[in-house]
């Protein structure tokens, strides 16, 4: 193991809230769940080492077997998440012990790609805080309530955030530990601990599934891939 490469923890413990039923984890994908498909692409990339898997703590058994019978490399545990997304991020971190450079990656993006981890560790070498992320495409509204617009922010400064989220490992452990209310990514409670994240540049099929019509669309992604 170099301590100069990335260690990943990738979190798949989410409740899947807006899939209809379906656990996104174990969702079928041209004949293999969609987790194994986003740990395969890791584990392909020649700047990560070693990967932590974090699901729910029901789970852990299920998912080491598809582990084992995937013959997927670089899987150092599979380790229950907790109730909160940084609960969970917490519990991979522990797991993957101490090192220099750490990635976060949402087990629901399939398509992440090894450009995507290149780039991610390039970018955390430089500013110890990095993630991946895209310029929107669409005008944004805010809306209030009764769904009225109260606001439309510049475009021009807005990037939708994704994962690999890149971090010098005792920063975020650091961070994560200091955490007193919950936040909705890791560069978010970073930030609040007071240091600087850049982002670097993702990609537009980078996509997380969140509801059943995502599948599709994933599908056609890997399929062409």
């Amino acid at each position: 193991m170099s301590n100069d490469l990335l260690g990943v923890v990738v979190v798949a413990a989410g409740r899947s809230s807006r899939m209809g039923g379906t656990d996104k984890t174990f969702a079928d994908i041209l004949g293999a769940p969609l987790i194994t498909h986003t740990l395969r692409r890791i584990a392909a990339s020649d700047v990560v080492d070693r990967i932590v898997l974090v699901v729910a703590a029901d789970a852990v058994p299920d998912v080491e077997m598809m582990v084992r019978d995937s013959d997927i490399p670089k899987i150092a545990e599979v380790c229950a998440g907790g109730a909160r997304r940084q609960d969970s991020v917490l519990a991979g971190l522990v797991a993957m012990g101490q090192r220099q450079w750490v990635a976060i990656h949402d087990g629901a993006r399939p398509c992440v790609s090894a450009d995507i981890l290149e780039r991610a560790l390039d970018e955390v070498r430089g500013s110890g805080a990095a993630i991946a992320a895209v310029p929107v495409k669409d005008t944004i509204k805010v809306v209030g309530d009764q769904q009225f617009i109260s606001g439309t922010p510049d475009r021009s400064t807005l990037w939708a955030a994704q994962t690999p989220q890149a971090f010098d490992y005792q920063t975020l452990l650091d961070a994560h530990r200091a955490a007193e209310v919950e936040y909705t990514d890791d560069a978010a409670m970073v930030e609040a601990a007071g240091h600087r994240v850049t982002v670097f540049w993702g990609d537009y099929h980078n996509l997380k599934v969140t509801t059943p019509e995502d599948l599709d669309i994933v599908s056609l992604l890997l399929g062409r891939r």
